[in-house]
């Protein structure tokens, strides 16, 4: 079964959280959000908001893209597998500001 974008996400704010040597309360409390929260959210089981992954980030001190980066390289080997050979999606912008996927 492929990986979910919250498991990536969640795995990818633990081992940041990790490797700062940071425990859970001392992150959720930099975020303003319970410790439980970002523990389902690390391990997961829940879906951080845009506006509580930005305030899990500031508190990391990491980027937004560079967590999306992670958790998206994370989810790539497996995505790779289920996809198989598919057709390719590519990003088509017919005109400023509205962008549409194309089938290639």
């Amino acid at each position: 079964m492929a990986m979910l974008l919250r498991e990536a996400l969640g795995a990818s704010l633990r081992q940041l959280r990790l490797g700062q040597r940071r425990t859970l309360r001392e992150v959720s409390n930099a975020a303003s959000m319970s410790l439980g929260y970002l523990s389902e959210i690390e391990r997961g089981q829940k879906e951080a908001s845009s506006e509580l992954l930005a305030a899990i980030c500031g508190a990391l001190a990491v980027p937004i893209p560079e967590v999306l980066r992670h958790a998206g390289d994370m989810m790539r080997p497996l995505a790779a597998d289920s996809v198989g050979s598919g057709p390719a999606i590519k990003m088509v912008i017919p005109a400023p500001g509205k962008a549409s996927l194309a089938v290639a």
